[in-house]
């Protein structure tokens, strides 16, 4: 068995405001520098240390990834970085807040675009595209590989040959990974990976600035998901359930 740790990015700037931000290279906010920070402190604590870690091109992603590891200390791993973990791709939504976008669009057709597996946005504009295309961050991309917008199954589909080819592997190898990603880039892989169906990853929620750990079996399969901050709360439960037993018991034998 072996334990990967997975981690969305803190909250960005624009997430702070409520827009979609998409492949929109924004940065962090403060909270969400605090929340990459505690997620290293949550690493350390938990004595976790890191062969090679996966990141996205995108800002937020890297700087996530960034402060997590200097929160953490120790040796740093080895760091790859892939536009395939890119957040999905949100198209002319993109930069739109979205109490607007409710005013804008019928509410049932917001929510397929935004939650339905198989269903984009709309696309970007020709010339937007082009500036993507442009874009030194995909400078070694196949301009025909960058998308005008995603559905989760398009996120899905470039996401999985890195998973394949790339992350696995060094699973596989019994290196010690982390991957930090996006809501949809990491919902994509875990749709794939515990076989969930098209229905109920509308509802699946990750929680940004978190870390979450899969555990798989030898041949790669998840066995469980669990968010590391859980652990500890229900460590501090049943210490407590311990010291008020052990109470009730001096008080009974103390009676009697």
């Amino acid at each position: 068995m072996q334990k990967v740790v997975f981690l969305r990015h803190g909250q960005s700037a624009w997430n702070r405001d409520r827009r979609y931000t998409g492949w929109t290279d924004v940065g962090l906010s403060s909270e969400g520098r605090e929340q990459a920070q505690r997620s290293g402190q949550r690493f350390r604590e938990r004595g976790l240390a890191f062969d090679v870690a996966f990141t996205s091109v995108l800002r937020r992603s890297r700087e996530t990834l960034e402060l997590a590891l200097e929160a953490l200390g120790g040796p740093p791993p080895e760091i790859h970085a892939s536009w395939r973990l890119n957040e999905r791709h949100y198209g002319a939504l993109q930069g739109v807040g979205k109490e607007e976008a409710k005013e804008r669009f019928a509410p049932d057709e917001l929510f397929r675009w935004v939650r339905s597996f198989d269903v984009c946005p709309p696309a970007l504009a020709p010339e937007e595209l082009e500036l993507l295309r442009n874009d030194p961050l995909y400078a070694d991309v196949d301009p025909e590989d960058l998308p005008a917008t995603e559905s989760l199954a398009d996120t899905l589909q470039r996401t999985l040959p890195y998973w394949n080819e790339s992350i696995a592997p060094a699973i596989r190898a019994g290196r010690r990974v982390l991957v930090v990603a996006h809501l949809n880039s990491l919902r994509a892989l875990i749709k794939h990976l515990e076989g969930v169906s098209n229905t109920q990853i509308a509802t699946l929620s990750i929680h940004a600035g978190e870390p979450f750990t899969i555990t798989f079996d030898d041949e790669l399969r998840p066995l469980r998901r669990s968010y590391l901050h859980f652990q500890p709360r229900l460590a501090l439960i049943r210490a407590a359930r311990r010291v008020l037993r052990g109470r009730k018991a001096r008080a009974w034998l103390t009676k009697g």
